[in-house]
């Protein structure tokens, strides 16, 4: 159920509201304590993350405010095609860069990960309101003040001393920084950064009394200590393996909705499968140029590509945001096909008509810039 008794929940992917279903709802799943009620659920049989945002239990029931999801075996950012793939002000799901229960008291010296954090209105910039990797921001990003966008990977200098830090919690915190940084993926209201934990941790930095003093003034340290990192020699993955961290350059999602008979969006592969002469439609409002870091340029040219297997076609039809005007037709185009078009800027109508062959098929398309 959605807000104040709707029947559906927004959903951020399709921007349109619709029933969620989840296989296997967890039985003592509990929403995040703040105000944003974040939670997210793993599917490991589909190899799906769902993330809810203002989840909260009524009586018998469930209901949420808004929802998106991403792939468990994903890059853990939105990409330009689809840049709300978790619920969190960037677009990510909330267990991103989560202090883990498991990880509190797991006898190493830092977590091996970015962490996530937020900071309020006067760290946070107005423009940009978000960088690379983000693909979004809170929508009233003009109440900021400060300088940081959100994206940005804020670290401790690797000289900063916590060797006198007695609270253990907070040194594996500040070792964690000075190795792995956090990202800045939200806001809060009235704090100068908070550290995100995962429920029923343990995880208590000020014990029984409420306040530590000692701990009050490390924390004060560490926020005139933190550093936005703007450029870096290279990166590293989760496996301590140099990566590289390229910006996603596809502009055009699949995940419909699809109308008509015989076909099925396939998320994990983000393709549609279609049966034997199957037909299907997607008729989806969008701006290409949603996210500052891909967006196309006034004059520039895009190129749709279509994979297809089974005799499979793909149409794109591009009209107007008032649907008086076509923009552009590619007609039905077959596997290793593509078509040039002027790149829409602003809101346009994106219309995609799938036809199978004659065996099983399945059919994909990317929409990319030509710089």
């Amino acid at each position: 159920m959605g807000a104040k008794g709707k029947p559906d929940v927004w959903d951020y992917n399709q921007g349109v509201q619709r029933a969620i279903t989840i296989t296997h709802w967890p039985a003592g799943l509990t929403p995040a304590s703040g105000s944003d009620g974040h939670a997210d659920i793993a599917e490991p049989d589909t190899g799906m993350l769902h993330s809810f945002w203002q989840l909260r239990q009524r009586n018998d029931h469930w209901a949420a405010v808004g929802y998106a999801w991403s792939r468990l075996n994903g890059r853990g950012w939105g990409d330009p095609a689809d840049f709300y793939q978790g619920t969190r002000a960037v677009g990510i799901p909330s267990t991103a860069g989560l202090i883990r229960r498991h990880e509190v008291e797991d006898g190493q010296p830092t977590y091996r990960h970015a962490l996530a954090m937020s900071l309020t209105y006067n760290g946070l910039s107005s423009k940009p309101a978000y960088i690379f990797p983000a693909t979004a921001a809170d929508i009233d990003a003009e109440r900021n003040t400060g300088s940081i966008p959100e994206g940005a990977l804020m670290m401790l200098p690797p000289d900063y001393d916590s060797s006198k830090i007695a609270n253990a919690h907070l040194r594996k915190v500040v070792d964690t920084l000075k190795t792995y940084g956090a990202y800045v993926v939200d806001r809060n209201v009235g704090t100068p950064f908070y550290i995100y934990v995962e429920n029923g941790s343990n995880f208590n930095l000020h014990g029984k009394s409420g306040w530590n003093q000692d701990v009050g003034r490390e924390l004060h340290r560490i926020r005139a200590n933190l550093r936005q990192v703007v450029s870096s020699a290279g990166w590293l993955d989760g496996n301590g393996k140099p990566m590289k961290m390229e910006q996603p350059t596809n502009l055009l999602s699949m995940r419909g909705p699809w109308r008509g008979k015989g076909g099925e969006y396939d998320a994990i592969n983000d393709q549609l499968t279609l049966e034997a002469g199957g037909k299907s439609r997607s008729s989806v409002l969008r701006d290409i140029g949603r996210v500052n870091w891909a967006a196309p340029r006034p004059g520039a040219k895009c190129r749709f590509s279509v994979q297809a297997t089974g005799g499979a076609t793909l149409a794109l039809q591009v009209r107007s945001a008032d649907m008086r005007d076509e923009l552009f037709d590619s007609g039905p185009l077959a596997d290793g096909a593509s078509a040039t078009l002027p790149c829409p800027l602003g809101k346009a109508r994106y219309d995609l008509s799938a036809v199978g062959g004659k065996a099983d098929a399945t059919v994909r398309a990317t929409l990319t810039k030509q710089d």
